[in-house]
C-alpha cells in the first residue's frame, strides 16, 4: 500500500525569498521553529525535540535535494531508501494573488490517522515560524 501525500500552502507576510531560505535550510532557522535544537553536517540534519535533562526525541535527515531559494527535499535516516514516498520539502512559491511567498509543505503519512497528526504536526511548526519569525 501506498503513502499518502500531504499537502499544505501557508502564506507567509514577505516577498523576499532569502529570508524564508534561511529559515527552511539552515539549523539555525530550522532552530527557531522546527526542533529544539538543530545541526547540520555534510548535508545531514540532525533534529532534537526536548531538553537534554528530560526524555529527548533525536532523528537525522539527509538531504536529497536543495535549490537555493526555491526547495530543499529531506529524507529520514529510518525511511527505506527505494521508497519515493519518503521524503519531506519545504518549496517556496509567489502567489499569484498577493505577490507574497507561500511556503508549500509536502509530507507522506501511512495512513488516514498518522495524516491528520502529520496535519496537525506541521500546522503546530508552521505557527511557530510565525512567532519565531513573522512571516
Amino acid at each position: 500500500m501506498g503513502r499518502l501525500k500531504i499537502d499544505i500552502e501557508y502564506p507567509l507576510a514577505t516577498k523576499s525569498p532569502a529570508i524564508v531560505w534561511e529559515q527552511i535550510s539552515s539549523a539555525h532557522g530550522l532552530e527557531r521553529w522546527f526542533a529544539d535544537h538543530v545541526s547540520e553536517e555534510d548535508g545531514v540534519f540532525t533534529f532534537t525535540w526536548g531538553e537534554p535533562w528530560t526524555e529527548q526525541d533525536i532523528r537525522k535527515a539527509h538531504i536529497v535535494e536543495s535549490q537555493k531559494h526555491d526547495h530543499i527535499r529531506l529524507k529520514w535516516d529510518y525511511d527505506d531508501e527505494d521508497d519515493n514516498d519518503a521524503y519531506w520539502e519545504m518549496r517556496i512559491a509567489k502567489s499569484d494573488l498577493t505577490h507574497n511567498l507561500n511556503l508549500m509543505i509536502t509530507d507522506f503519512a501511512d495512513d488516514d490517522d498518522d495524516a491528520d497528526g502529520l496535519k496537525i504536526l506541521w500546522e503546530s511548526n508552521l505557527d511557530r515560524l510565525h512567532r519565531a519569525s513573522g512571516l
